[in-house]
């Protein structure tokens, strides 16, 4: 139990006190009451608005009802001073032996520090990257797959099981021109001069395609008729695509657990059953749509096509599932792909590209639908990404034939840089990535400035060491308000996990770092003008080793916070 869900425990105990004396009524909900930092640091450690939100269900006076909780928590022994402020917030200020104590379970928490059971028994299918399999992975890809790979790591950090899914969309038109890109490609091993027309694949990535094509078949397919070796050259170019973005995501550390093929989703006839359990419920009829504004009506011809009721959700108009081919649309596609991911999970989430903010309120409406609304389901949109060379825009890449390739940038700066830089922004806020900025040496660099953090408390291990100074017993009545102040922050780590897990916010996690990295740079840099505030005093073993003490734990927890944003602490730089 950690300090804040410890203080909500006491609060909870203080309220049902209450109500056995008849001061407040029972039955209250509390969920809304918070247990959390104050704004201002100056108003003490810990506030709750308990008395502001339980007062008006409990038809009393909020500023009555703050002095008796205050009363009760202030008899606490972890409690130092306790008092209300303007209508009724509560504000504590908590003893030095409390933070102490708190340093101590930070400790002894290690890698589990902050490690939540909120989650425990849900299991939350994540849906990411899910580029089309025509080629490497581009840095178009790069935020979104960071961003949900993050997201898996600190909603199983918050106790949840995680299913990491990435969707093959083989199914459509784009992976028949795959086919046609890579039939040229293997003519060109045969020996043959090509040109790439418009509209066909032009990267380098497809020769090695065409060249084992070659050499399994040899001319065999030459001159044949399309009809004879597209659905093989497909499968082969498919199967080949995988390989390379399976490759490109191992780089940025991402391992999927399961790939789901459209392909095989729409032989298994599942969108069949997605429909068929939709007309059920009379969300699907057959129908004709207007004809679209700003076009004459000879260039329109009315089809009757099944359609989903999505007005009912809130859509501006009801969307087709089937096109007047009977191919099925990429949201009737959807529909049954999504309703196969709600029979193993409790909850979805897809990470998508900015350009499909459309599409999401009929998708979500349609699968809440289909699981009559039992399956969670949210969709986190992702901007995308600028890349620039010391402000000027980056040039594509030769080889990708269009684009700048994702292997190319985390060759060029590391892995670490990429993950950590992709996080240090909301998902839907748009981003520069400046290849200079990155890996500059510098506190506006987020992933400098947390690295070195970790890289200092590393090197200060080394240098107590050195000193010859033993750290087998450790005082910490010897830390200071000062010192104790970094410990208030890292305190706080546990709550930002939960709140972030439950936003889905990834980020929260390395904006919080930065501020604990900050922190400890300020503690660290007092002690240049005055040496009583080092972390290091050659002659005071005993301040030494409570400081090393309190920069370890620091060290714990910025590794934890790393961790789950994929990232590895550095032990130097």
């Amino acid at each position: 139990m950690t300090l804040y869900t410890r203080f909500a425990a006491h609060l909870d105990a203080v309220l049902d006190t209450l109500v056995a004396a008849g001061d407040l009524p029972a039955g209250l909900n509390r969920t809304p009451v918070t247990v959390e930092p104050p704004r201002d640091t100056t108003h003490g450690d810990l506030a709750t608005n308990a008395a502001m939100v339980l007062a008006k269900p409990a038809g009393t006076n909020p500023r009555a009802l703050a002095e008796k909780i205050a009363a009760k928590l202030g008899a606490l022994d972890e409690v130092e001073s306790v008092s209300v402020a303007g209508p009724g917030f509560i504000n504590l200020s908590l003893t030095e032996d409390t933070w102490r104590a708190e340093l101590s379970a930070i400790t002894d928490g290690g890698d589990d520090y902050g490690r939540s059971a909120r989650g425990r028994g849900t299991t939350v299918n994540i849906e990411y990257v899910s580029a089309n399999p025509t080629g490497p992975m581009h840095m178009g890809h790069c935020r979104g797959a960071v961003v949900g790979d993050a997201l898996a790591s600190l909603l199983e950090f918050a106790g949840n099981t995680v299913i990491r899914e990435y969707y093959v969309n083989d199914a459509g038109g784009q992976v028949d021109t795959l086919a046609r890109s890579v039939h040229l490609r293997y003519r060109e091993a045969l020996g043959e001069t090509i040109e790439i027309p418009e509209g066909l694949y032009p990267g380098d990535y497809l020769v090695p395609v065409g060249q084992a094509l070659a050499q399994e078949f040899g001319d065999r397919y030459v001159d044949a008729p399309e009809s004879e070796w597209l659905v093989l050259f497909r499968k082969s170019a498919v199967a080949a695509m995988l390989v390379l973005i399976k490759a490109d995501l191992a780089l940025l550390g991402i391992h999927h657990d399961l790939f789901s093929s459209e392909a095989e989703l729409q032989a298994a006839g599942k969108p069949e059953e997605a429909e068929k359990e939709l007309r059920s419920r009379d969300l699907i009829y057959d129908g004709v749509l207007e004809a679209p504004k700003g076009q004459e009506l000879e260039d329109w011809e009315p089809v009757v096509l099944p359609l989903f009721r999505s007005t009912q959700f809130g859509d501006d108009q009801d969307r087709p599932i089937r096109k007047s081919s009977g191919e099925w649309t990429y949201f009737g596609a959807d529909l049954a792909y999504h309703y196969q991911k709600a029979q193993s999970a409790d909850a979805l989430i897809d990470i998508w590209g900015a350009d499909h903010a459309g599409t999401v309120k009929r998708i979500v409406a349609a699968v809440q639908a289909l699981t009559g609304g039992k399956t969670k389901f949210d969709v986190k949109l992702v901007q995308m990404v600028r890349l620039l060379r010391g402000g000027e825009p980056v040039k594509m890449s030769k080889r990708s034939g269009n684009f700048v390739t994702l292997a190319d940038v985390v060759n060029e700066v590391g892995k670490d840089v990429v993950r950590f830089t992709m996080l240090t922004r909301k998902a839907d806020a748009q981003m520069d990535f400046d290849f200079a900025k990155v890996v500059e040496a510098s506190k506006d660099n987020p992933v400098f400035y947390v690295q070195y953090a970790h890289a200092r408390i590393a090197s200060l291990k080394r240098k107590v060491a050195e000193a010859g100074i033993s750290c087998k017993t450790i005082d910490l009545s010897q830390l200071d308000t000062q010192d104790l102040a970094l410990v208030k922050l890292a305190a706080q780590f546990p709550r930002v996990v939960d709140t972030a897990a439950q936003a889905r916010e990834p980020h929260r996690i390395a904006f919080y770092l930065y501020d604990l990295a900050a922190s400890l740079h300020a503690l660290w840099n007092a002690g240049k003008d005055d040496p009583t505030r080092r972390f290091l005093i050659a002659d005071n073993a005993a301040l030494t080793c409570a400081r090393l003490f309190l920069a370890d734990a620091i060290g714990q927890v910025i590794r934890n916070g790393l961790g789950i944003m994929g990232v590895q602490a550095v032990q130097e730089m």
